[in-house]
């Protein structure tokens, strides 16, 4: 399996999580703003380090099936947002989550194509076949982002998660890897070649035994 992932966009650089990003971690996971449409509450300093933790443990699990990245500038290593995908336990198909790129970091403006990044490894590397993400009804904004990533609208879930003392429906997308790969671009396209240890990767994969843990299953919000 590939360990030390790193992908290159034209803006935005995706690599794994390391110690030294707890401090960003806690700055998202505790924001009031940042937090505001993710999929759950927002954390006490003491939980979103506990998260953290729980999440650089977890990139140890084989098989993996819950990759988050660290979003970063292009030539500036400091995490400046996250992203991640989360491969379900059926079929060849994997959920886009937790896109949230800090306003004034070096991969503002560039959220989409951190999404895009990950879905050239999930449809490359990874050998998935359908990638699919949601937000919340209310934000709007992340339907122009969703659009973006070539993705298609699918339906409308309702009632899906409680936060801020409200329950919240979730709108969802989804894409195939036939039709988005005529879609990429050379920086993805880069990254989908790299698939030739895809079946390796997919034979891997045992079933998820174990409950995805509430902090990890957060929907695309910002």
């Amino acid at each position: 399996m590939r360990t030390g992932i790193a992908l290159a966009g034209a803006h935005v650089r995706l690599r794994e999580l390391r110690a030294a990003d707890v401090a960003a971690h806690r700055r998202i996971h505790t924001h009031p703003v940042l937090t505001r449409y993710l999929g759950v509450e927002r954390m006490t300093p003491e939980a979103a380090d506990r998260a953290f933790e729980a999440t650089l443990l977890r990139s140890e699990e084989r098989p993996r099936r819950r990759h988050v990245f660290a979003v970063t500038g292009r030539d500036d290593d400091t995490m400046a947002g996250c992203v991640g995908l989360l491969v379900e336990d059926y079929g060849r198909n994997a959920m886009l989550t937790g896109l949230v790129v800090l306003p004034d970091g070096a991969a503002r403006g560039h959220g989409t194509e951190a999404g895009r990044l990950v879905m050239a490894y999930g449809f490359g590397p990874l050998g998935m076949h359908r990638i699919w993400a949601g937000h919340r009804h209310d934000h709007r904004r992340m339907r122009d982002v969703m659009l973006a990533g070539d993705m298609h609208p699918e339906a409308t879930l309702r009632e899906l998660f409680h936060t801020q003392g409200a329950w919240h429906d979730v709108v969802t997308y989804a894409a195939l890897a036939p039709r988005w790969r005529l879609t990429a671009r050379p920086h993805e396209r880069a990254i989908l070649d790299l698939a030739d240890d895809a079946d390796t990767v997919r034979s891997d994969m045992g079933p998820l035994t174990a409950p995805v843990p509430l902090a990890e299953v957060a929907l695309a919000g910002s």
